[in-house]
This record gives structure tokens, sequence and C-alpha cells, in this order.
């Protein structure tokens, strides 16, 4: 990691503890201690500190709001630890209104938004360069709206803010998701047109047209508004800007380096919390080398990479199946990015320490910060964190591959499954993993790119909390999140091991529950259903 990268970084954490206790009290609450917004906006530097408060709410991958722990709530992983939210809970039909998780989300996106309403009340007033005034307005509107894309996401009807509300004003309904969701599409698109393309390294987490058309590519999937997903995705594409991380020194491990210091510095990352990734190693890293495992991999995922001849071991028959289930990457002939996202039982940290969750005491499937299923994440484990046992490295929210299995997918659900940009965009991101290109005489229909682009996305995105929101989209939670859920073989029996058993109805769990505290402050507010 270079010297500048950890002054600015430095920089942030100083300004972050010095805003703790004023701007973001004030962006909060309405001029407290008597200042006043007459007082309080002035300057450039009254601007930047304001809207640093607006972007504090921006979500990392292990550490604040872990996006990475939505593996939890899916086929791909199980999680274990209440104390970094009882994501365990949900995935059995046991969270309440009294949700830790939900009401954390309700409540930093909320507080995000009404900052970003209070920012943009009160700009104007501050003396700063008008091209930078807007260009910072700009920002604090693309935020305001990811937070309300947030929120929609999870808990459907939404109240829609746009205007900063006193607590004696909270009485607001909820805004139906179809209007949220015209007012997300209307600001990320105006956003998109007059914010940076790009900033230098110093500005690059900040708010871009690229990080607008990105979100809306996502959203349009999610409501099945695959034009919108498929124009932005391709605007994101044609921009230039972008593109797949590839090693200067060994393309074979450009993979594995995207999640490391080595490859953090990438034009693959979109958008990105600096340090999201911090305390990786005290979330996922295995006990036996100094770590901490709370989010655990699942067979399911596991099972899903191809062999490095682009064959799925569901099609070389029961015999294959069960030797891969012994030996997940056996004679080394599975997809590259297994071994760079997950480590199995036998795998040697730094040829030196053997993984081992069945003989090895250190490592026991089940024990206290141990694997709960055999499997252990591998993205953003870098060995340099492990004496500190904490770490700077970045989260990615969004990247370039992601956008081009997105410009796939809305490509195959408009009927354009053979069309040679599909193709292409899918090619792209399995040659970066050194897989074989789609061999079009299987993948010949609708239907099977569609099962493909599916596999795919959770070969190149495992753990990075889109598999959520994709097992929603596709309407297959139901199937995928209901019954036993198993981990590794178990050498000395032959068997799987079982982790648990899971309950998940579309018509509960399909959403997250309202807070609590917020039924209770709210007389208007009413409850999603059977909660």
């Amino acid at each position: 990691m270079n010297t500048t990268k950890i002054k600015i970084k430095f920089l942030g954490l100083l300004l972050t503890a010095l805003l703790t206790s004023s701007c973001e009290k004030f962006l909060t609450v309405d001029s407290p201690d008597g200042v006043s917004d007459e007082q309080w906006w002035n300057t450039e530097t009254d601007g930047y500190n304001a809207l640093a408060t607006v972007y504090a709410g921006i979500p990392g991958g292990s550490s604040g709001r872990n996006i990475m722990y939505y593996a939890g709530l899916t086929d791909e992983a199980v999680q274990r630890g209440d104390f970094k939210g009882e994501y365990d809970g949900f995935t059995r039909g046991l969270a309440s209104s009294r949700w830790g998780v939900s009401s954390s989300l309700w409540a930093d996106d909320y507080t995000c938004i009404r900052r970003a309403n209070r920012f943009l009340e009160n700009i104007d007033g501050a003396y700063i360069d008008a091209e930078l005034k807007e260009r910072m307005k700009q920002e604090a509107r693309a935020l305001r709206a990811y937070y309300h894309m947030e929120l929609m996401l999870v808990f459907g009807d939404i109240p829609l803010l746009t205007k900063p509300l006193t607590p004696t004003e909270n009485q607001s309904f909820r805004t139906p998701q179809k209007e949220v969701y015209d007012f997300v599409v209307a600001e990320l698109r105006d956003c998109a047109t007059k914010l940076p393309a790009s900033y230098v390294n110093a500005d690059r987490w900040r708010m871009t047209s690229g990080v607008c058309l990105s979100l809306l590519s996502r959203l349009g999937l999610y409501y099945k508004d695959f034009e919108l997903a498929k124009t932005t995705a391709k605007q994101v594409i044609d921009s230039k800007v972008y593109k797949l991380w590839i090693s200067t020194a060994s393309k074979n491990d450009s993979y594995a380096e995207l999640f490391s210091y080595v490859g953090e510095l990438n034009d693959e990352r979109i958008f990105f919390k600096e340090n999201g990734c911090s305390n990786a190693w005290t979330s996922f890293a295995p006990f036996g080398i100094g770590g901490e495992t709370y989010l655990s991999p699942t067979n399911t995922v596991v099972n899903n990479y191809e062999t490095k001849q682009g064959k799925t071991i569901q099609e070389l028959g029961r015999d294959s199946i069960l030797i891969y289930q012994q030996n997940p990457n056996y004679k080394n002939n599975r997809d590259p990015r297994l071994t760079a996202s997950v480590f199995v039982p036998n795998d040697k940290f730094q040829n030196q320490y053997t993984l081992d969750p069945f003989y090895n005491p250190t490592d026991k499937i089940g024990e206290t910060k141990s694997t709960a299923t055999g499997y252990w994440i591998k993205k953003y484990i870098d060995a340099r964190d492990r004496q500190a046992k904490s770490g700077s490295l970045d989260f990615m929210i969004i990247r370039y591959a992601e956008i081009l299995l997105n410009y796939a997918e809305a490509m195959i659900e408009t009927g354009q499954w053979n069309n040679a940009e599909t193709l292409a965009a899918i090619n792209e991101v399995r040659a970066r993993a050194a897989m074989p290109a789609v061999n079009s005489g299987i993948y010949g229909t609708q239907a099977k790119m569609r099962e493909l682009i599916r596999r795919e996305r959770q070969a190149e995105l495992a753990f990075e909390g889109g598999r959520y929101f994709d097992i929603r989209r596709w309407g297959i939670d139901e199937a995928v999140m209901n019954g036993e859920v198993f981990g590794a073989t178990n050498p000395k029996t032959g068997e799987l091991v079982r982790v648990q058993t899971r309950t998940y109805k579309r018509n509960r769990e399909g959403l997250w529950p309202i807070p609590e505290a917020e039924m209770i402050a709210n007389p208007n507010m009413v409850q999603n259903p059977n909660y």
C-alpha cells in the first residue's frame, strides 16, 4: 500500500474524529448548542465538512454496516457471532421489529438522508466557488438517492424525504415503492449528467457519473426494468473509465490480487468504501492463523464453481461430484476464482500452515471464532494484516466486472441472449479468471444463458453482498433458503457436515421488519406483513 494512500486515510480518520461532536451533530439536529445556520454555513471548509457527514453512511464490507455479511442471508454462507449482527436469526425466521440489522440500516440511512437534505437546504449560503458548489450539491443528491435505494430494496415502501424534518414532524407515511423508484431513477439520471466521470486519486471515493449509472444498472435489474439496466451498464462500459484489473506481475493472479493490497488501487472499482475491509482478518480469517471467523462459505457456493474446462460438477456425474466434494480443488482443476475466494480443507496458508477443520482442534468446525462449515472466506484476507489483525483495505461496493455481468444479464432478459456483445461481456470476465469462453453449442437458448449468467454472477461476486438481492429478484429465495445447510465433507465419515436448518417465507422474510422504535415514534408507520 503506498504512502500517499496512508496519508490520505490518516487525514480522513482525523477529519472524521473532529466532525463527530460538531458537524455531524449539526447535520442531524437543527442548530445544536445555539449555533445558527447563518453562523455555520460560511466557508468551503464548512461545506466539505458537512458533505463528509453525508458520505459517512456508505457501508463497508466487514466494517460499519457489513455488506459482506449479507452473504449470510443467502445460500452461500452461514453467519455466527451476534455481536456482528444477528444475520443467522433472520435465516431461521426469528427476526422481529427489534432486529438490530434492520434497525441500524433504517437509522443510519435516514440520518444520512437528513444530513443530505440539510446540506442541500443550506449550502447556497456558504462562500464557495460556484462550480465546486454545484458539484457538491450533485454529490449530496446522488448520496440521498442511494440511501433511499438501500432502504427501498429491503423494506419496500418507505418514507420519501426530500427536506429535513424536526422530531415533531416525524409523522411520515410510507411512500409506494413505484414513487420512490421513480425519484431515485430521476435523481441518479440527472446527477450522472452533472457529476465528473472521475477524480484524482485522493478523491476517487467521491460520487461520480459512473457510480450513478452503476446504481441505476443494479436498480433496473432488481425491478426487472431491463432496458434501464442495459442502457446504463452500456454507458459505463462505453465511458472507458473503468477496466478489469489485470496483474502486471502474473496475469493468472489478477483475480486474487484484486482483493489484496497489491491490486487495491485499481481501475475496476467504481463505488467503494475506504478502509471498508479494515477488519477482515477478525471477521473471516481462520483462527489457527490468528484470525476470527464469523462468516463461513457453504458447500452450495463451493459446488457452483466450474472445472477449468467450463463444466459444472453436476454435468460430470455422481462419482465426480463426490470427488470434488471431498476435495473441492481436486488436481487443481477448478475455476481459479474458487482458490481466490475460499479456503478449503487442507489448503496451506503461505505454504506453511495447513488448514484442517476436522483433525486440528484449533480450526475445528463449530468452535468459537472458528469456521461453521469447514470453509473460510479468502477475499480481503491479506497476510500483511496478520500481525496487527487489522488493516486498511478498501471495500468495493460496485466493481466493473459486475457492470459487464449486469449488461449481459439485461441483454439475455431482453431477448438478445445470442448477441455478440452479450457473449463478449461474459467472456471478458471469464478470461480474466483464465476460464474458457462460453460454449455457444451448449448455451444456445435463452434459458441456458440465463442459467449460465446466474452461475457466473456467484462465481465472480461471491461474498460481496449481491447474492442476497439476486436470489430475491430471481424469485428463487424460498427454494434456496429453506431446509438444511451443508458444509465440507467429513473425511472420517464421507458425509457432508450438516450446519443448520433454515426457515424462510417470502411473505415475511421477503422484506425486513420496520424497527420497533420507528413504529412507536411514528403513529402513521405501518409494519411489513407477518412481523
